[in-house]
């Protein structure tokens, strides 16, 4: 999969637009000046720049080299500074206990592969660190707004409920929430959200 998103980025327009995604935007308030963030799948690195503009230390991981250029481009362009870091997340580790937040921005993963991604997401926190994610939920595939088209790439509510189990989950959303995020996720969508806290 890592081909279909290294050509998909690798044009000069930003695919998914270069505004964060709105939850990342409201949430944002949560995190604390000079901490340190992981962005899990961050593709371009819309949302990395915008929390490097707020004063954090922000680390992008993606698996498409050509999302990192973009990603370090756009921190250009804002003057801030964005650490990249080329990793695909089904075969290769992240950090352990090292980031006070980690977010994602739906993070098209097979169902097999989601919890080990949601792991991974928790190991690098810090204890008391917080998780933030917004994702597609099966029902998007209704919609046809933006997404993977086959249910096996998107999100059920309970196997993330489930998977929050011995958490302290802050915020839970499960539902429509209107999206313009470039040519790719345009109008409305139905989404699930969740802030939990390591």
């Amino acid at each position: 999969m890592g081909n279909i998103w290294n050509e998909r980025y690798n044009t000069d327009e930003y695919y998914y637009g270069e505004e964060p995604n709105v939850f990342i935007q409201q949430q944002a308030y949560r995190l604390e000046q000079s901490q340190k963030v992981i962005a899990f799948a961050e593709g371009e690195g819309r949302n990395a720049v915008f929390l490097a503009k707020r004063n954090l230390e922000v680390t992008a991981i993606d698996y498409a080299e050509s999302g990192l250029q973009k990603t370090r481009k756009l921190a250009q362009k804002h003057g801030v500074h964005v650490h990249t870091k080329k990793i695909d997340l089904l075969e290769e580790d992240v950090p352990r206990e090292e980031y006070d937040a980690a977010i994602m921005v739906y993070g098209h993963f097979n169902k097999d592969a989601q919890t080990t991604v949601l792991n991974k997401m928790k190991k690098a926190l810090k204890p008391k660190g917080i998780l933030m994610l917004e994702v597609f939920s099966e029902e998007q595939v209704k919609y046809g707004t933006g997404g993977p088209s086959e249910r096996e790439m998107l999100y059920e509510p309970k196997d993330i409920l489930a998977w929050c189990e011995g958490h302290e989950v802050i915020h839970f959303f499960y539902g429509e929430q209107e999206r313009v995020a470039g040519k790719a996720h345009t109008g409305l969508a139905h989404v699930i959200q969740l802030v939990l806290r390591k």
